[in-house]
């Protein structure tokens, strides 16, 4: 599948949802079973959250390239250390592999491949 990236505000739960379903078509596209399905909508959205408690605006979020992958990046705002403890653990268990980047103490990057 072909690499391609949308762009999603943070300020409304609504945007939320669209991001969901364009993981959900991701998915789908690469065969992933109803279980791996949800839970890389569940990572995706989890890695959003994470950067909206980081003090992001919106995200980029970047799909496809080798295997079913999304890299979910933090753009504008005022970005600040955020707890995200939880979600980053349900992520780590949930995905096979996930890569986190840091600016500092700051989560600027969920990289997730299922």
């Amino acid at each position: 599948m072909k690499e391609f990236e949308v762009r999603f505000h943070l300020c409304d739960s609504e945007y939320m949802t669209a991001l969901r379903l364009v993981c959900g078509a991701v998915g789908s596209a690469h065969g992933l079973d109803l279980d791996a399905l949800e839970d890389f909508k569940v990572c995706v959205t989890e890695s959003a959250i994470i950067l909206k408690n980081c003090g992001f605006d919106s995200v980029r979020a970047t799909f496809g390239g080798d295997g079913t992958c999304a890299v979910i990046e933090g753009e504008g705002g005022n970005p600040a250390e955020g707890e995200n403890e939880l979600s980053l653990a349900l992520i780590s268990a949930l995905v096979d592999s996930c890569e986190i980047e840091r600016r500092g103490e700051i989560i600027t990057k969920v990289k997730i491949k299922v």
